[in-house]
């Protein structure tokens, strides 16, 4: 049973970072906080984990999501080499923080932020407002910033990244296919970090390295992967203002649940 909610978890996961860019993980970690509860884990780790599988998930699915955006031709690859270099510097540091947080905070925080996001999709913020992109300089320390919060919260960083970019003068659809190509070093250095600092911990489950649960992440990749694909399609032959309203509500019924559940 707990086998098919991770692919049902992967699917879901899957859809979402081909459509809105942000690598899935926002509906990964609530997810596998739940399925994780069920099945005993202790409740220091369950947060902790799920982030940590939810980062070594992304990795594949991100893959995926910029294969199908690349032959769309919706990513801008000077955008990503500017945010890059920060990026990987801020998930190492987030890494780092997230291991003195406990869990209940962390899934609060985790929460607060999803509401946060949504207000402001809904209130328009990341509409449009300029036609010129922010420069180089203030691109770095976005990345920066952009890989510490997505690292802490065990997202891709789309969910950060898509509506500064499209607040800052990026069409909506070329700016999620940046934003999925811009998640994939933060996932590849948050899982690797999350598996090194966690390695010696004696609570952790069977099948773990670190905070990456195998088990699940097998499950969730099997299905997402190539369901990000499928999203990827789909975002191109959606209407931009759809695709907002959508990524609003789905932010906010997460973090009510997150708070909620906490």
């Amino acid at each position: 049973m707990l086998f098919i909610g991770f692919l049902l978890v992967g699917a879901v996961a899957g859809l979402m970072a081909g459509l809105f860019g942000i690598g899935g993980g926002i509906i990964i970690v609530p997810a596998l906080i739940f399925v994780l509860n069920l099945q005993g884990v202790s409740p220091s780790l369950v947060t902790h984990i799920a982030v940590g599988t939810s980062l070594a998930t992304i990795i594949l699915t991100s893959l995926s999501s910029v294969s199908g955006h690349y032959q769309k031709e919706g990513i801008d690859w000077s955008i990503v080499r500017l945010l890059v270099p920060g990026i990987c510097l801020g998930a190492v540091l987030g890494v780092a923080t997230v291991l003195h947080i406990s869990d209940h905070l962390l899934q609060s925080l985790i929460g607060v932020f999803s509401i946060i996001g949504a207000w402001r999709l809904y209130r328009g913020e990341g509409q449009q407002t300029t036609h010129r992109l922010i420069g180089r300089k203030t691109l770095g320390v976005m990345g920066g910033a952009v890989g510490y919060v997505s690292v802490v919260f065990g997202i891709g960083g789309g969910i950060v990244i898509m509506p500064l970019l499209v607040r800052y003068g990026m069409i909506m659809k070329r700016a999620v296919g940046t934003a999925a190509a811009c998640g994939l070093p933060i996932a590849i250095v948050g899982a690797l970090f999350y598996m090194l600092l966690g390695y010696d911990n004696l609570l952790l489950p069977n099948f773990s390295t670190g905070f990456v649960y195998w088990p699940a992440f097998l499950s969730i990749v099997v299905v997402s992967v190539p369901c990000a694909r499928l999203g990827a399609v789909m975002m191109h032959r959606l209407p931009a203002d759809k695709l907002r309203s959508l990524f609003a509500f789905l932010l906010l019924l997460i973090g009510l649940k997150l708070i909620l559940g906490s």
